[in-house]
């Protein structure tokens, strides 16, 4: 966001009648308690999640009784330390979520500082050092039993795998497992067989599903992804391991196969035969 874009934003969350479950003020004129930001991390990605919005804000530098601009000196004269918060955020919080972005507002007021908080992810509540924070109105309580479970249950909801791997094309898909998709479809579908021949491979894989509209899913990644395309799919890691063990059950051999699955599941059959 450029400067016209964070002022306009901050008049817009300074006009609110009230602060909500999504945007917090703070004075914050010398410092502020580093725990109590994680907490409010941690509250504010829960309940924009709730409340279906993108971000919430955190904003340091604002009285917030009438929303006046008093000026913070968190952090100041020192963006490396001030942005260094970010990490030292994500090391205590659930999947080292943390700030989209802080912002720096020098206005002719003062210094304020704005902290753009990404929504928690669909089905995944966010944790301070373990513990799970929510908001009631103004409050910073702990988040209760029954919004935590409306997060957790988004994630019955959503098919990881039909997720679109933005970036992903054709070129990160390897054409001996394209070629072994393209049979098994012709197996199970005989009846398209001489019309499958027609098909270019982005045709082929929006028939069989495992792209949609050219776009290439997750499933695709798993099934024919190249072994280099498995960044797409991070933090999941695609691997299947085969382990021989003894009669007394100690391991005397292993080997991992990666994607494309398609052609590791027939590699991992030889080695159980």
């Amino acid at each position: 966001m450029n400067e016209s874009e964070l002022i306009h934003k901050l008049n817009e969350l300074r006009a609110l009648p009230a602060e909500t479950e999504v945007v917090e003020f703070k004075e914050a004129k010398i410092g502020y308690d580093f725990s109590r930001i994680g907490k409010y991390f941690s509250a504010l990605c829960n309940e924009a999640n709730l409340k279906g919005k993108s971000e919430a804000w955190m904003v340091f530098g604002i009285e917030n009784n009438q929303r006046n601009i008093v000026y913070t000196h968190y952090r100041e004269n020192n963006r490396p330390y001030l942005d260094s918060l970010k990490g030292e955020i994500g090391d205590k919080t659930t999947n080292r979520i943390t700030f989209v972005e802080i912002y720096e507002l020098n206005l002719p007021q003062g210094r304020v500082l704005m902290f753009q908080i990404p929504a928690a992810p669909q089905g995944i509540p966010v944790a301070w050092e373990g513990h799970y924070y929510g908001r009631d109105g103004e409050q910073l309580v702990p988040l209760n039993l029954s919004e935590l479970e409306r997060i957790r249950k988004q994630a019955i909801r959503i098919d990881w795998s039909f997720r679109i791997c933005a970036g992903a094309t054709l070129n990160d898909l390897d054409p001996v497992a394209i070629h072994k998709a393209r049979q098994n479809f012709k197996m199970k579908n005989p009846r398209l067989a001489s019309e499958m021949d027609t098909w270019d491979d982005t045709t082929f894989l929006n028939k069989a599903k495992i792209a949609i509209n050219g776009q290439i899913t997750r499933t695709a990644i798993l099934l024919l992804g190249k072994p280099e395309s498995e960044h797409y799919i991070a933090p999941a890691v695609s691997c299947i391991t085969w382990v021989l063990r003894d009669k007394d059950k100690a391991e005397k051999d292993y080997e991992h196969f990666y994607c494309p699955f398609i052609l590791a599941v027939d590699a991992l059959y030889k080695k159980s035969g």
